[in-house]
């Protein structure tokens, strides 16, 4: 307000001072002395605003429209005075020339590249006294470096020798592996603090404050940075042992990594120890631009390390995972031309960035941190598949159940696992450019914080729609397998005992589970994006009541389906029988449910059209089974050799909980043609019984073979005339076939007996 007023005020003393400059013109000239001529400047902001207010309300309407009408236009002249928006093509144009420029300025600056740096080393020499200065401080700098090394090297051999923590020679497990090596790691970190403190209190009290200034930068650029990295390369390549080694990768690759890794580090050193090297000693980097060229050998090494070893980064890549998708092999295969991408693309984010002046953002390494993580990403991924694979527990049971629910417990993880990798990596990079998503979410302001509200709500979303996935594929996974079922029984003609009753439902819980979480979280992430989602709500209610009234019969199957869930009429693996419609059910739905013939065909059959359901395999079942012997067979004998099979199965591992009741007899049944029909029975559990039924058949024809019991033959007898008997042979064959043929057609014309439920 007190900007506004002012500039009210500003506008107001130079409308006075000109509208008094034109009344001077049409008034009669008068002699005034030079002093009076001479109006006093009042400059505006110096008044206070009682003046401004007082001053403002001597004036006339239209003097404060005048002055406003002023201001206004001077507001619009210096908006419009501005530079046009730039089209695509001049910021393409600008970025070119932004990129360019240090690679052209470094070229023209590469004569006096060399001479400059010598007398960055003049400067540097002289500044100690010559020479002999300079001998001397590389003097104390090695001294420095002896004792902190020897006292480094002397708590390690300590601690290695009160922790005793050799690993075992020969193949280890990851825990003993991971043990080892991070124990080694742990040592070597606090051997590099020990280091650290001894060269600061050494060079505290050896040297003065100007000899700090250059070794401080040398030791922490030049040799503790490039031991750290090569800690946390020993900890993961493990060079010199290939039988502790995390990573899938040979002997010679993982000396090649580890080698070069070390040596990335002290050049990418070597850059910010030089530009400040030079600066410390008049020679300003614009100069000589060798940073620049330094920084592009960063670059260009880790190209080379991509391309040289790009056989061995595949393999590491690949990892020994048996279970590898498609996926896994496609990134396998580009990881090292991923590499020599990031690398490029690094070098022209650096050089753009030096082009438009934003140097500030290089100083801190986040181009570097940057390049390290996005170089990481495929690494933390195979991580990720390695730590799945040993800590998944192993598959449950066995089978093509079994091992699918294992499968997608271990993608469920990895594809966790990979969310969580990317926010945490996405995270690191913004803080390297100090960029804080806690100030942006908390800011809300923007489109930035649209896009990242929307961004952190799909990640979550997905997080527990993966979390709720792998949770009800988990208890799905035991439910099944708790069955025990074997293949055998899978492939009976009227399939096993059928699943539980939560195992039939939770496919359907996954299925709603998941669709809420996309709906749920569909919506919120399109309200982060700044979209007002009140429509969409109304429209889905009108939709609802739409298909309410339009799809009648779909509400019905689904009602009914649900009454048919809460009454347990079936469960999935059942056998079941609707309407004249019979077979095991495969599949359920919200609105319908499959069944699966024994002979094959899948039979769909909607909730709604169920008038009558029957279910085969539900508690227990009861199967008879008909024997036809001979007119001349002792029943009770064949009553104990029945009871002497029960038996002798009640007894043996493989039947005996299968039973429920033993194998009997229940005597001749019937009496036909062809001789008695002797009917056994046994009372089994649900899908176990024709398991059964096949041994008993086996059991009971070894049994008649040991006992002279034949199984009776259908038998056909012609009665010839007396006059028959004395004809020729011939014409006797002939009487006799037709007489077997006519018996035979009587046979088929006979009705056949009415089916009895799905063993008729």
């Amino acid at each position: 307000m007190r900007q506004l007023i002012l500039s009210i005020a500003s506008v107001l003393f130079l409308s006075i001072g000109l509208s008094a400059v034109a009344q001077a013109q049409t008034l009669p000239t008068t002699t005034i002395s030079s002093s009076s001529a001479e109006a006093p400047e009042i400059d505006p902001s110096e008044m206070s605003p009682e003046a401004i207010t007082s001053m403002v309300a001597r004036m006339s309407d239209d003097q404060v429209r005048a002055v406003l009408l002023d201001r206004l236009d001077a507001v619009a002249a210096g908006s419009t005075s501005g530079e046009a928006p730039q089209s695509l093509i001049d910021r393409g144009a600008a970025l070119w020339a932004a990129f360019s420029t240090p690679l052209l300025d470094a070229l023209r600056k590469l004569p006096v590249l060399v001479p400059s740096q010598f007398q960055a080393f003049s400067n540097f020499t002289a500044s100690y006294g010559g020479v002999g200065g300079v001998m001397g401080l590389f003097g104390l700098v090695a001294l420095i470096l002896a004792v902190a090394l020897a006292v480094e090297y002397g708590v390690r051999a300590w601690l290695i020798k009160i922790r005793n923590p050799e690993a075992t020679q020969g193949e280890a497990t990851l825990r003993e592996s991971l043990t080892f090596l991070f124990k080694r790691f742990l040592r070597e970190i606090f051997g590099l603090v020990i280091f650290y403190i001894t060269v600061r209190i050494m060079g505290r009290t050896l040297l003065d404050p100007q000899q700090v200034t250059f070794v401080a930068p040398f030791i922490g650029y030049m040799i503790w940075m490039p031991r750290i990295a090569a800690a946390f390369s020993r900890f993961l390549m493990a060079p010199n042992r290939p039988d502790l080694r995390l990573v899938h990768i040979s002997d010679r690759w993982a000396s090649f990594i580890h080698r070069h890794i070390i040596g990335v580090v002290i050049l990418g050193g070597a850059t910010i120890f030089v530009v400040d090297f030079n600066a410390t000693n008049g020679i300003p980097p614009v100069t000589t631009r060798i940073g620049f060229w330094i920084d592009s050998m960063v670059y260009l090494y880790i190209a080379f390390i991509a391309w040289t070893a790009r056989e061995g980064l595949s393999e590491m890549m690949r990892g020994d995972d048996p279970d590898r998708t498609e996926f896994d092999e496609a990134l396998a295969r580009i990881y090292p031309y991923y590499a020599l991408a990031v690398a490029g693309l690094t070098w022209v984010l650096v050089s753009t960035l030096i082009g438009l002046q934003q140097v500030k953002l290089l100083l801190g390494g986040a181009h570097y941190t940057t390049m390290f993580w996005l170089l990481m990403v495929p690494v933390i991924d195979t991580g990720i598949r390695g730590l799945v694979r040993h800590l998944v527990p192993p598959m449950q049971g066995e089978g093509a159940t079994a091992e699918e629910a294992y499968m997608a417990t271990k993608r469920s993880y990895v594809r966790i696992g990979r969310v969580v990798a990317v926010g945490a990596v996405l995270a690191l990079i913004t803080s390297a450019w100090n960029v804080s998503l806690l100030s942006l979410l908390q800011d809300r302001a923007g489109i930035a914080d649209n896009l990242f509200s929307f961004a952190m709500t799909v990640i979550v979303g997905y997080v527990v729609y993966e979390g709720v996935s792998l949770y009800i594929n988990r208890r799905l996974a035991a439910e099944m397998t708790a069955l025990g079922m074997s293949q055998e029984d899978a492939d009976n003609e009227m399939g096993g005992g059928g699943a539980t009753r939560l195992s039939t439902v939770l496919p359907l819980l996954l299925v709603t589970a998941q669709g809420v979480i996309i709906v749920i979280f569909g919506l919120l992430s399109i309200g982060n994006l700044g979209i007002d989602i009140t429509p969409l709500l109304a429209g889905a209610g009108i939709a609802g009541l739409a298909i309410g009234f339009g799809a009648q019969k779909l509400v019905t199957d689904v009602v009914s389906g649900v009454f048919f869930l809460v009454d347990d009429a079936f469960r999935v693996g059942e056998y079941v029988e609707i309407d004249g419609t019979m077979g095991a059910v495969e599949k359920i739905s919200i609105r319908s449910m499959q069944l699966r013939h024994h002979l094959g065909p899948v039979h769909t059959i909607p909730y709604g059209e169920i008038p009558k359901l029957t279910n085969y395999s539900r508690d227990w079942v009861i199967m008879k089974l008909k024997f036809t012997v001979p007119f001349d067979t002792d029943p009770n004998k064949v009553k104990k050799i029945f009871k002497k099979i029960g038996q002798e199965m009640l007894t043996e591992e493989l039947y005996k909980d299968d039973f429920l009741q033993p194998f009997k007899s229940q005597g001749v049944l019937d009496i036909d043609d062809v001789g008695m029909i002797i009917r056994g029975k046994f009372m089994a559990k649900p899908g176990k019984q024709f398991m059964i039924r096949k041994e008993i058949y086996n059991r009971v024809k070894s049994a008649f073979a040991e006992n002279g019991i034949d199984f009776a033959r259908r038998e056909v007898r012609v009665a010839l005339p007396e006059a028959a008997k004395e004809l020729p042979a011939a014409e006797q064959a002939a009487l006799t076939a037709a007489g077997a043929a006519a018996a035979q057609q009587q046979e088929q014309q006979a009705p056949a007996a009415a089916p009895k439920g799905p063993d008729g």
